[in-house]
């Protein structure tokens, strides 16, 4: 829904400021079967619409030779073939044309070896919670009074409905109502994507299994895994996938931006290693509706929602490997790996350093527990300790900052 949103404005604004006349914009939205019969597309056997000369000769017919023609397409990869249009209108002086997909297999190489370079890419995600803050004060106008009056409360209720309603926007109409916000999460954004994305890609029959190796997915967030390691797990459980099926499902998941995967770092080697990688959900309310859970595991979750707020802010993320070392267990020697959450790389950029725990000044103990891993690490680079506790401060050259305080973006002395 972002994605057509966001199309939507962007006409908007080439009618309000760029002065362009409606009949110079072409807006196609393949998703509504009444336009694609007009165009003449059909559905083939992979249940995709065929028939691209046909949209290309729908778009040619509307295009004025003496003016620049602005052509929308909305969810492209549901058309067999879609780069054959995308190559043939690019070729075109006079068209300008944006693309809208729901996921990253359809931006191809071939793609990008059609368009030489000339495109630009635009990844939508759900609200971060920055922009969650300001929209769901606006819907909930009961609160709107005392928002400035109890500022440190209102983050905390807003986060804990960030968390549990989700950042889709939609979910902001249905006035807080669970069943209604796990209906449109389950029924319309996870069973939606399952479908166009993974399930149509792959040809799945059976759903079943891929449904289990999600939901094993969205419960373990955070933990360090492999494909024979995730393999194990859904076997445990009773599903028996093979490795190369299990491999192209993650594949798919990480395709269609349900799941995100943060690979390992060596940070004393200064290169990405090829050991279990860690796995995350693109929105932590959609994976409370689809395990049913509310409260499990909200250390998790919070570490979650930091990765991607870095990955919005341009970081490349991995999990930062810092060093291994021998330690006595039951009578017995040990190599146990010290990592600290997440190494945080911009291109030219200094690297950043960032520890994530729901709370840490509960004891010296429990904060000494979890600035360890960041005292480890040698170099001078910027290392941050983000936790829910209120009020920041320094800590042997570690800055403790409020989580909820960054997430939102407020200036912190």
């Amino acid at each position: 829904m972002r994605q057509s949103k966001l199309l939507a404005l962007l006409q908007s604004d080439l009618r309000l400021h760029g002065k362009v006349a409606g009949s110079q914009i072409v807006n196609i939205n393949l998703e509504d079967a009444l336009q694609a019969r007009e165009i003449g597309l059909e559905l083939n056997s992979k249940k995709m619409l065929a028939g691209y000369g046909k949209l290309l000769d729908f778009i040619l017919a509307k295009l004025n030779p003496k003016k620049m023609t602005y052509v929308f397409i909305d969810e492209m990869q549901l058309l067999e073939d879609w780069q054959q249009v995308a190559n043939a209108l690019r070729l075109r002086k006079n068209v300008d044309v944006y693309l809208t997909g729901s996921n990253a297999y359809m931006f191809s190489s071939d793609l990008a070896n059609s368009f030489g370079g000339r495109y630009m890419e635009i990844k939508m995600q759900p609200f971060s919670f920055k922009e969650y803050i300001p929209a769901f004060w606006h819907h909930d106008q009961l609160n709107v009074k005392k928002r400035e009056a109890f500022l440190d409360r209102s983050l905390e209720r807003v986060y804990r409905s960030y968390v549990r309603e989700s950042g889709f926007p939609q979910t902001l109409n249905f006035g807080h109502d669970r069943q209604m916000i796990n209906d449109y999460l389950r029924d319309t954004v996870y069973l939606n994507t399952i479908q166009k994305d993974i399930v149509r890609r792959f040809n799945i029959p059976d759903t079943g299994k891929l449904d289990a190796v999600v939901r094993f997915l969205f419960d373990n967030i955070g933990c360090e895994t492999s494909v024979r390691g995730i393999e194990r797990g859904l076997k445990a459980a009773g599903h028996t996938i093979s490795p190369v099926t299990l491999a192209n499902y993650i594949q798919g998941l990480l395709d269609s931006y349900l799941m995100y995967k943060c690979d390992r770092y060596d940070i004393k080697g200064k290169q990405f290693l090829d050991s279990n990688s860690k796995y995350y959900v693109a929105d932590i309310g959609l994976r409370t509706a689809v395990l049913g859970n509310d409260d499990a595991d909200m250390g998790r979750a919070l570490e979650n929602i930091v990765y991607l707020e870095l990955l919005r802010r341009g970081y490349r993320v991995s999990v930062g490997n810092v060093k291994t070392k021998v330690v006595k267990a039951g009578g017995k020697n040990e190599r146990k790996t010290i990592e600290v959450d997440f190494v945080a790389q911009k291109p030219g950029g200094e690297t950043e350093y960032y520890q994530v725990a729901l709370y840490a000044l509960a004891s010296e103990e429990t904060l000494r527990r979890e600035l360890a891993s960041l005292e480890e690490i040698d170099d001078n680079y910027p290392k941050f300790l983000l936790t829910m506790d209120p009020g920041n401060g320094t800590i042997k050259g570690i800055r403790r900052l409020n989580v909820l305080e960054w997430l939102a973006d407020i200036k912190q002395e």
